[in-house]
C-alpha cells in the first residue's frame, strides 16, 4: 500500500474518513475508539523504548502489531464488516494475552494491598499504558452499544489491561524496586 497524501484537509472542518470511505465527525465514537487504541500503541512504544526486562519486551513487542489490527478493525464502520480483507483479532489472540498474564503472574507474590503506579520508570509507564487501555476499552464498549464491534476486541483489550498491570509489577520486582502500595488511613 502506498500513501500519496498525508494532508487531506478534511480535518480542517472537524471531520475524518473511516477506512471504508465514510466521512464522519472527529468526535464520532468509532474515531475515538481507534484513536485511543493508537494512543495505547504509542504508550507501548514508550514501554518498549525503556530499560525493560527481556521477558517484558518479548511479550509486548507482538502486542503492538495486534493493536494495529484492533485499530484497523475499528476504523471500518459496522456496515463494512466483511467487505474488505482485513486482519481481525481472534479468540487465539485473546488466549495468548491470557497465557502471558498467567505466566507473569506466577512469578509475582500475591497481592496484599492495592498497588499504586510507582517504582521503576518502566513500571510506571506500564501503569500509564494500563490506564490508557482501560479508557480505550470504555470507548469500545460505548461504541459497541450503538454499533456492533468484534467481541474478541473487547476481550483482548480487557485482558491487555490485566497484562499491563502484572507487567508493571514484574518490572518493579525484576529491577529490585519495592512496589508502591496504598497506605490506608488509620482510624
Amino acid at each position: 500500500m502506498r500513501i500519496t497524501r498525508v494532508t487531506t484537509k478534511t480535518g480542517d472542518k472537524g471531520q475524518t474518513n473511516l477506512a471504508g470511505g465514510q466521512v464522519v465527525s472527529k468526535s464520532n465514537l468509532r474515531v475515538r475508539a481507534f484513536g485511543e487504541i493508537d494512543e495505547l500503541n504509542t504508550c507501548l512504544g514508550l514501554v518498549l523504548a525503556d530499560q525493560i526486562l527481556p521477558a517484558t519486551r518479548e511479550i509486548l513487542a507482538p502486542v503492538q502489531h495486534q493493536l494495529f489490527v484492533v485499530g484497523g478493525e475499528l476504523a471500518f464502520a459496522a456496515e463494512d464488516a466483511g467487505k474488505y480483507p482485513i486482519d481481525q483479532i481472534s479468540e487465539w489472540d485473546v488466549e495468548l494475552i491470557e497465557a502471558s498474564v498467567s505466566l507473569v503472574n506466577e512469578t509475582l507474590e500475591p497481592l496484599k494491598e492495592f498497588v499504586l503506579p510507582g517504582g521503576y520508570h518502566s513500571a510506571v509507564v506500564c501503569h500509564l499504558a494500563r490506564t490508557v487501555c482501560r479508557r480505550a476499552e470504555r470507548s469500545i464498549v460505548a461504541l459497541n452499544a450503538i454499533e456492533p464491534v468484534n467481541p474478541q476486541i473487547i476481550r483482548f483489550v480487557n485482558r491487555l489491561s490485566d497484562l499491563l498491570f502484572v507487567l508493571a509489577r514484574s518490572e518493579n520486582v525484576g529491577h529490585g524496586i519495592p512496589e508502591v502500595t496504598w497506605e490506608r488511613k488509620q482510624g
